[in-house]
């Protein structure tokens, strides 16, 4: 079915359109993911592995760490996967538990 601009029709569908987002943000809200889960996402989805991400961070060692909770990201890091990544800042910076041992 083809609309017309700015006819009734398609004003009408644009507004529901817009009820349907708005009860959908409000009933079913969806989380932001885990920084982590975040970064392992969208490595996938770029087709990197982990060793791309030590090259990104500056060592294995501290890609791993982070990957494993041990270790929080760094400001620096923040800037670097939201620039290199384009992870959202807001996602990154969320505060999130690290693994004991």
């Amino acid at each position: 079915m083809d609309l017309e601009p700015d006819s009734k029709e398609s004003d009408e569908l644009e507004l529901l359109s817009i009820l349907i987002e708005v009860y959908e943000k409000t009933k079913y809200p969806i989380e932001a993911p885990n920084p982590i889960e975040a970064i392992l996402f969208r490595l996938d989805q770029l087709g990197m592995s982990k060793s791309d991400l030590s090259k990104l961070l500056g060592s294995r060692s501290r890609a791993s760490e982070i990957l494993k909770g041990k270790r929080k990201l760094s400001i620096t890091m923040i800037r670097k996967l939201n620039q290199k990544l384009g992870i959202p800042a807001q996602t990154l910076i969320q505060d999130y538990e690290l693994v004991n041992g």
